[in-house]
């Protein structure tokens, strides 16, 4: 067994992998003084669209309650058909009742995602009659100018990499495959829109870092992030494209999907509202990679950690070695040196 693990000649100090400074500035958000300002956003307006799913409850409702606020039309959709009554009552008393749409939605259903485009351009859709000859007939165009598209539909079950293949199947089909259906319908209208769009995916720091514990889900969401990544290039490199994707990661956060092992919100989560609003800030300023700290993890630390998983491929170290027991005190040293640079103090978790 090895003492210690043997570090090549030409690898960074310790086997860390080799990292630029961090900015200490990257910290300085305040969720309690978090807001969008008064500012109007070429995207995220008065009077345009946003489609938001997984909207019943935790980040999707704080999302649609968020963006009400701003006075935009606000559809909604989850699988949960109660809760996202609820919600829709709770945005209708922000923005009124017609500038709300509940759409009942299995976003891992093709068919249902249909439905819900259908009824988002059947309720807000603009008329417009072009005439391609003068001899031919009349084509009548319905347009929508989704300004928000909001990917944010995901389960948390657990399967690992050799158990609980139904559970793989059926977290793939929401969390992956409930994204790739809502692109794949909305997407391509929205190529043709006249005004500026987004497209947010909700991923996970699970699926960059991946640790132990719950491979299907990590396996689901580092598929978003690939996935996302791709959107962003296909979109960026189509002449005169007006839509951008963004990769929204959340720290941790007090939610539905989390709540369940808490009875009240720990200390170091952010609601889902704090998390919402720091997301919205990040995606006006045009970031891709939203990636979002919380009370307990500052964003230096999260970056600390990601460059270490990259650093297993590039210094050709074990597979998830933060968590191998013969590399524990390194990444300990390697955490506690980059944290040092930016006056953070001790963590209480590495």
């Amino acid at each position: 067994m090895l003492e210690r693990p043997v570090i090549s000649s030409h690898t960074s100090r310790n086997g860390s992998p080799l990292r630029s400074a961090f900015s200490s500035t990257a910290s300085l958000f305040k969720p309690d003084s978090a807001g969008l300002g008064d500012d109007v956003h070429p995207i995220i307006h008065e009077g345009r669209v946003a489609v938001i799913t997984g909207a019943a409850s935790g980040i999707g409702r704080a999302a649609a309650l968020e963006l009400a606020k701003l006075k935009l039309k606000i559809a909604i959709a989850d699988v949960d058909e109660a809760r996202l009554l609820q919600v829709g009552k709770d945005v209708a008393a922000i923005v009124g009742d017609a500038n709300v749409l509940v759409v009942p939605t299995d976003v891992s259903k093709l068919d249902q995602v249909v439905h819900l485009k259908e009824k988002v351009f059947e309720l807000w859709g603009e008329v417009r009659i072009k005439t391609i000859h003068s001899n031919s007939p009349i084509m009548i165009l319905i347009f929508v100018q989704v300004a928000v598209l909001m990917n944010n539909a995901g389960i948390g079950l657990t399967g690992t990499s050799w158990d609980g293949i139904n559970n793989w199947k059926t977290i793939f089909d929401v969390n992956l495959f409930g994204i790739l259906n809502v692109q794949q319908t909305f997407v391509p209208p929205m190529l043709h829109q006249e005004n500026q769009g987004m497209i947010i995916n909700t991923g996970s720091k699970q699926g960059i870092t991946n640790p132990p514990g719950n491979a299907a889900y990590n396996a689901s969401k580092a598929a978003v992030k690939s996935l996302t990544e791709s959107l962003a290039h296909e979109l960026r490199e189509k002449p005169n494209s007006n839509v951008t994707a963004h990769l929204f990661i959340p720290g941790w956060t007090y939610t539905n999907l989390t709540g369940a092992l808490h009875a009240e919100k720990p200390a170091g989560a952010w609601l889902a509202e704090e998390t919402v609003l720091y997301m919205l800030d990040k995606v006006r300023a045009g970031d891709f990679y939203v990636l979002v700290p919380d009370n307990e993890t500052r964003r230096e630390l999260d970056q600390l950690r990601i460059m270490w998983a990259a650093g297993d491929i590039a210094e050709g170290r074990p597979a998830l070695s933060r968590w191998h027991k013969d590399y524990k005190a390194l990444f300990e040293e390697y955490v506690r040196d980059g944290m040092a640079g930016v006056g953070a103090g001790s963590e209480r978790s590495f």
